[in-house]
């Protein structure tokens, strides 16, 4: 009998298969003591399964390329830490075994973050999937992942870590679920970027039972169990004449009377530029530059180093708009060189434009690199600060700028709910705002983005959120000046429409979502969206607001 399980929806599509299960966590190694004689053959161990791991991490990290790399390049970087190695080293000299130390060690760091307010949750995950392979390499078994299968199915696990999102074959793996993570996990932003249908924080995902039959909304959040076949071919319907809208879709983003909405791309490097050129992005809306600063977290990169990459983006775009983000540095992407270590909360703490304030010569030499990048590119450059919180934030940011000689348009993050209330106050200072929906929200309704339980809360829909978009954008009219959005609300198409009823310049997503917002946007009149925009925000919560905005577009 069919049924239907409501999760989130975070990666478009549909997919309808079978059930295959994750393979089941590493279990626990023995704690037994082993004679002093035999604790530098077990240092030994520790060391070479360690570096295994992570050149087994970054092999696949260079193989998906993009978005992925650069999680797992930090993967890498985790199970190289000099602290954790020295720590297991210390407990095999008093008895441990290599794959206890390992597993003890990594329970007491991730005891440390957990108490770290659990802002860090999402670094948690990827902490134990290192300590998983690391423990599989020492006891020679398999490690836990993604089921071996001849036939296409769909994938269910508790969370997927990057490692395994990265390399998911889309000709086998049809479309996955999860009971934990959020809209703007790593795997969620990974299946965006494979194209993968995907439903996150669906309590009790695994009790669905192998070879099940489910069908995988990932644009509604719904699991169809034992769809009927009437079901079936209605999602099949939907899905296929979604495909031709796609496909009929081309040229700048507009609504269909003409209102011009840009459509720009969430980059984090410059292997993140030919999939944002081949999905038709018409520039870079949020360029992520702190890939960069984690490839060694003890020392900035050369303002040599950085002139190469920002270079590479900037040629790919002539004549097109690229927004960069300087380093946001700080609460789940600590650099040991930059950021305190013994914050209690590093969410509410010294990150963003607040940690490079604190060490100017880093700034300095961002904002040096980027106008030397930019000399003789007829690119439009735009820089931009995170976690900006008020009108001096504002100011000292773009004072930088000017001391440092670039020419650009110097901008500010809205990823605080003071920014968005006194958004006019922050724009006698910069020319530009862009809103970053995930931090806004977590800040906004004191959620972690990465905890699945308050996942809820995450939900760009919630008509508070709306309000603070509104006002963003009210104000940046109001002193006729542009203000985009580059958070993950901004690849929902029908979220897309309302963002631009509410006044939004322009919209920045990762470069698949791109053909469906343009395609989305293309049917609706500016008048409609307004109308849409404005029946989200007379609801009380996510899910009315979205059935709102949605009778709004399609006439009912």
């Amino acid at each position: 009998m069919e049924t239907t399980l409501r999760g989130v929806g975070v990666s478009h599509g549909v997919a309808i298969g079978e059930v295959r299960h994750m393979g089941t966590a590493v279990l626990e190694p023995p704690a037994k003591q082993i004679p002093a004689d035999e604790a530098p053959r077990e240092q030994g161990r520790a060391r070479q399964a360690v570096e295994a791991v992570a050149a087994d991490l970054i092999a696949r990290g260079n193989l998906a390329g993009g978005e992925a790399q650069h999680v797992l390049e930090a993967q890498a970087m985790m199970a190289q830490d000099p602290e954790l190695m020295a720590d297991v080293e210390r407990r095999i000299t008093v008895g441990s075994t290599a794959e206890r130390a390992v597993y003890d060690a990594f329970a007491a760091y991730r005891a440390l973050l957990a108490n770290a307010g659990e802002y860090l949750a999402g670094r948690v995950a990827d902490l134990d999937d290192v300590r998983n392979r690391i423990v599989a390499r020492l006891l020679g078994v398999p490690m836990p992942g993604v089921p071996d299968s001849d036939e296409p199915y769909v994938l269910i696990a508790r969370d997927l870590a990057p490692a395994d999102t990265a390399l998911l074959d889309p000709t086998l793996v049809l479309g996955f679920v999860t009971e934990e993570g959020g809209p703007t996990s790593h795997s969620a932003i990974l299946a965006r970027a494979l194209g993968v249908p995907a439903v996150v924080a669906l309590p009790g995902a695994g009790e669905l039972a192998e070879g099940t039959v489910v069908a995988v909304d990932g644009s509604t959040g719904d699991i169809f169990v034992d769809p009927s076949a009437e079901k079936r071919a209605e999602l099949t319907k939907a899905a296929e004449a979604r495909k031709a809208a796609l496909a009929a879709s081309s040229g700048p983003g507009a609504t269909s009377d003409g209102h011009k909405v840009p459509l720009l791309a969430n980059v984090g490097g410059p292997a993140d530029v030919p999939a944002a050129v081949e999905a038709g992005a018409e520039g870079v809306g949020l360029f992520r530059t702190e890939f960069l600063f984690l490839d060694d977290s003890q020392k900035a990169p050369s303002e040599a180093k950085q002139i190469d990459a920002y270079r590479k983006v900037l040629e790919a775009f002539p004549e097109g708009r690229v927004v960069v983000r300087v380093l946001d540095a700080g609460a789940d992407k600590p650099l040991d060189f930059l950021t305190p270590a013994d914050e209690p909360n590093p969410a509410l703490g010294v990150r963003g434009l607040r940690t490079l304030l604190d060490h100017p010569d880093v700034l300095r030499t961002q904002l040096v690199a980027l106008a030397k990048a930019a000399e003789g590119l007829p690119v439009y450059l735009e820089v931009m600060a995170p976690m900006v919180a008020d009108r001096t934030d504002a100011k000292a940011f773009a004072d930088a700028c000017r001391e440092a000689g670039l020419q650009a348009k110097f901008g500010a993050m809205v990823e605080i709910p003071s920014a968005a209330l006194r958004a006019r106050s922050i724009l006698q200072e910069v020319e530009f705002l862009s809103l970053g929906t995930n931090d806004l929200a977590q800040y906004t309704f004191a959620a972690d983005r990465q905890v699945g339980a308050v996942s809820r809360l995450q939900d760009p829909w919630q008509p508070a959120l709306l309000d603070l978009v509104a006002a963003s954008a009210e104000a940046a009219k109001a002193e006729g000046k542009s203000c985009g959005v580059c958070g993950e609300a901004a690849a929902d198409p029908l979220l897309a429409c309302v963002l631009t009823g509410l006044g939004v310049t322009s919209l920045s997503m990762g470069a698949a979502s791109i053909p469906y917002v343009r395609a989305t946007l293309a049917k609706h009149t500016l008048a409609q969206c307004e109308r849409a925009a404005a029946a989200a925000r007379a609801t009380d919560t996510a899910e009315e607001a979205r059935l709102a905005a949605q009778a709004v577009l399609s006439g009912e």
